[in-house]
């Protein structure tokens, strides 16, 4: 049995960043990915990297305006392609990274608890057995697979991982899910000359997003060609050897059967513990399959930590990076910081133009019992839109109408996955809005709609 200070289950972005710390320490580590082809984890390998690279491939080729669907094919083939040459580079430099380190083991294959000191590893006919003084779990989270009949072995049905290994671009695509995984690729999908066809089972569309933001989004997806059916209660897929034919049930119980030649499953994500094994180790798990921790990321288990998307909260690389640091801190540093701390976290969702938000929608604003003042833009009332033509969207502030306390803000808009970090910055640093109302922007620049979105607050 080969003993370690410290044992990482997970090559994601917390658990290569810990294991380089802990590495650069002298501490003596062991890191285990189940997968040759997920050195780096899951944002440069299936997540975000290879995903915002076809986002944007997509949209290079509406400039180029193809002529014909095999014209398209041709582009997406090229664009995987492209795809598959950037992730093996970053995938060895991850795996480089580490492995060049004296004090850091790499070991490939399926790792399970045997006690919480004791982690088994399979790799293909062998299987080790490491101790380590302390264990990280870092195994990420995957698509969940609904009940769905016809789905098992289906040549023609994808999660998001593995349609972005397709060679053959599709003339239909149905996308099961409206959320924002869903959405992305609709974008994506639609760029590159496919129909696309969107069936969310709920019945209201980016349910977690204000209306007026849903409304101005599923416009300017429908304007791009995208269909949007809501209360699509998918019953079955089942393939005839050349594609699938969906069945679904609308909300007054009547059946419509659709063809397609293509099906992604965009119906969430769940934490990955099935093959580890925690409870062997007396870990608890939630009834989601998260591993439970505290503020500080510990289980239970006192030498056993979790990081990342397998915790069951946000799912976001920049999130698990900062779970490092909680971590970090705990072990190098003053143990005062805490996952709790994170102030403003912003999203986006890489549809075209990308939709970015932070803080409260005006819903949850309206139920503080604060008095509220709103302000609302059209993406085309600034200039740097018409630069570019890209004048679809819409701007959103809410602000606390009487400490001026910027309360939450929405940006649909071209570049917004940029701008949205100014305000992200100004609301951890305390300012209230007219800190952005009045700062001094490059112009013409996107980041300048901060002072006219912010002027009509009263």
């Amino acid at each position: 049995m080969k003993k370690y200070d410290a044992i990482i289950i997970g090559f994601g972005k917390a658990g290569k960043t810990l294991a380089a710390e802990l590495g650069n320490r002298g501490w003596n580590v062991a890191i285990i990915e189940r997968s040759s082809g997920m050195y780096g984890g899951t944002c440069i390998n299936i997540g975000c990297i290879p995903t915002k690279r076809l986002v944007h491939m997509s949209k290079v080729i509406s400039y180029r305006k193809p002529s014909s669907f095999e014209q398209y094919a041709e582009e997406f083939r090229q664009a995987i392609a492209g795809k598959r040459e950037l992730t093996s580079l970053l995938r060895k430099k991850n795996f480089d990274n580490l492995d060049s380190k004296d004090t850091v083991t790499v070991y490939t294959g399926i790792a399970s608890f045997r006690s919480p000191y004791e982690i088994e590893v399979k790799a293909g006919n062998e299987t080790l057995l490491l101790e380590g003084k302390k264990i990280f779990i870092n195994t990420g989270a995957s698509t969940i697979i609904p009940p769905i009949k016809g789905i098992d072995g289906n040549p023609f049905v994808y999660t998001s991982t593995s349609i972005m290994e397709l060679d053959k671009l599709p003339r239909r695509l149905v996308i099961v899910g409206g959320g924002y995984i869903g959405l992305e690729f609709a974008s994506m999908f639609a760029g590159f000359g496919s129909e696309v066809i969107v069936l969310e089972g709920g019945d209201k569309f980016i349910a977690r997003e204000d209306r007026d933001i849903a409304d101005a989004v599923k416009t300017v997806l429908e304007k791009k060609g995208i269909t949007i059916r809501l209360n699509a209660s998918v019953q079955s897929i089942e393939h005839n050897g050349s594609g699938v034919v969906i069945t679904y049930k609308e909300k007054e119980g009547n059946e419509v059967q659709l063809p397609a030649d293509a099906v992604l499953l965009a119906t969430g994500r769940r934490p990955n513990t099935t093959d580890l094994h925690p409870e062997a180790a007396g870990i608890k798990i939630s009834d989601r399959g998260a591993v439970i921790v505290d503020d500080h990321l510990r289980t239970n288990v006192p030498n056993i930590w979790a990081m990342g998307d397998v915790t069951g909260g946000l799912q976001f690389t920049y999130i698990s990076l900062d779970d490092y640091r909680v971590i970090k801190d705990q072990l190098f540093g003053n143990g005062r910081r805490t996952k709790d701390d994170r102030v403003a976290v912003a999203y986006s969702v890489f549809i075209d133009p990308p939709l970015s938000r932070i803080g409260m929608g005006e819903e949850e604003a309206l139920r503080s019992g604060r008095k509220i003042s709103i302000a609302r833009m059209p993406a085309a009332a600034f200039p740097r839109t018409r630069t570019f033509e890209q004048t679809d969207g819409l701007l959103k502030a809410i602000v606390d109408t009487e400490t001026g306390e910027i309360l939450g803000c929405t940006l649909f808009c071209a570049e917004s996955t940029e701008v949205i970090n100014t305000v992200s910055l100004a609301i951890r640093a305390g300012k209230d809005y007219t800190f952005l109302r009045d700062s001094i922007y490059t112009h013409p620049s996107m980041s300048e709609s901060l002072n006219d979105l912010f002027a009509l607050i009263k």
